[in-house]
């Protein structure tokens, strides 16, 4: 029997919104299907692993499909009371964006039960139970890049890319610079966000990288390859397997018009690719003080970019409403957000070869070696 199974779901809460982000697919429910006898092997079988064995991406090979879906998501505060219960139709991806406005009676959700209600007529399936990230002022915000920062993965031939899809991310050497960067700031307080440019099925993947290397409460942002070969959407197109300038920066204001703009934010990269003008073009946007048009008119212009008309739309339309949050947090706080960012350096360069418009940002950016380790484990493939 198939029914509707979350993929994603993430949930922050700030002082005045409720943002969702969230991810449905139809999986196979493999235990409907067993008989008693073979479902009590099953469970023996499971019973009897000590340790779960890690995912490798191909096995969520399946959330390529896409399909629509209804959710309805019911608010509860700490003494199980119904806040607001909401219903919202995912895109024809499965994938739902929510922002919900919270008043002083609604600020006190702790929990969110989640259900799908169009998949069986006059039935209500139950989802999960989430608990909201909150994050209140001031803000702390760390957002690391995945591939090349935190893990030495390889994408260049295709055996590299076959390697990546048959084994778990433990596999590839990790880079413990970066790893002991990032937890150094979650301990102070940050609120963690994973950006890569890895296909969207290695979420499960990716989260038990996260879970093994004690990083637990990251939010994971990846490109949605089925939205590449998409004829009628055309926000991320064949080019953008290669060029990821536009789609690494439109889900940093993604991150930011989910949490609000931070009063703190530190940006995680490594010059390998285009990182470096990423984030400047970011901090450029954040405390340039400049006028959005002419930041876009930039960066349409610029080799890591290039964008058809859809996608300068959509770009244009992210940097205004980055820059009305900023005009509007400015009239409560008259201050500048506190940027620093990292970047990984390819071999032994000393400064960043960057273009004219953000080099006045380069005393923002720390260059760090991160040699990388391998990390010596026999990982046995899941059956």
């Amino acid at each position: 029997m198939k029914r509707p199974t979350i993929v994603h779901f993430l949930a922050i809460m700030t002082e005045e919104n409720l943002n969702i982000k969230a991810s449905l697919t139809v999986k196979e429910n493999i235990v409907t299907n067993q008989s008693p006898k073979s479902m009590a092997r099953g469970i023996a079988k499971e019973i009897a692993k000590e340790i779960p064995t890690p995912r490798f991406p191909i096995q969520a090979y399946k959330l390529l499909t896409g399909n629509t879906f209804k959710v309805k998501v019911m608010a509860y505060d700490s003494q199980q009371e119904i806040v607001f219960k909401k219903t919202f139709d995912s895109d024809k991806f499965g994938n739902i964006h929510a922002k919900i406005s919270l008043d002083k009676d609604q600020n006190e959700v702790s929990a969110l039960q989640v259900y799908e209600v169009s998949s069986e007529v006059g039935l209500d399936l139950h989802m999960g139970t989430f608990i909201p990230l909150s994050i209140s002022n001031p803000k702390k915000i760390i957002i690391c890049d995945f591939d090349k920062t935190l893990v030495d993965t390889k994408y260049s031939t295709t055996t590299e890319v076959y390697r990546s899809l048959t084994k778990p991310l433990s596999y590839f050497p990790t880079i413990t610079n970066s790893v002991e960067i990032l937890k150094s700031y979650i301990e102070k307080g940050y609120h963690p966000f994973i950006l890569s440019a890895s296909p969207h099925f290695y979420e499960e993947a990716m989260r038990d990288w996260l879970y093994q290397n004690q990083i637990y409460t990251a939010g994971i942002f990846l490109k949605d390859y089925r939205r590449l070969f998409s004829l009628l959407e055309l926000d991320l197109t064949p080019k953008d397997l290669k060029i990821q300038g536009l789609y690494k920066l439109n889900h940093l204001l993604d991150i930011l018009m989910l949490t609000g703009i931070p009063d703190d934010l530190v940006l995680m990269g490594h010059n390998f690719e285009s990182d470096p003008v990423i984030y400047l073009s970011l901090a450029s946007l954040l405390n340039g003080h400049q006028d959005p048009w002419q930041l876009w008119n930039y960066l349409r212009k610029v080799d890591a970019f290039q964008m058809n008309k859809k996608q300068n739309s959509i770009l244009l339309n992210k940097v205004y409403q980055i820059h009305n949050q900023l005009t509007q947090k400015k009239k409560v706080l008259n201050k500048d957000v506190n940027i620093k960012i990292y970047i990984r350096k390819k071999v032994n360069e000393t400064k960043l070869d960057v273009p004219q418009e953000v080099d006045s940002f380069i005393p923002l950016v720390e260059l760090y070696s991160g040699p990388s380790q391998i990390k010596k484990i026999e990982t046995p493939v899941p059956s």
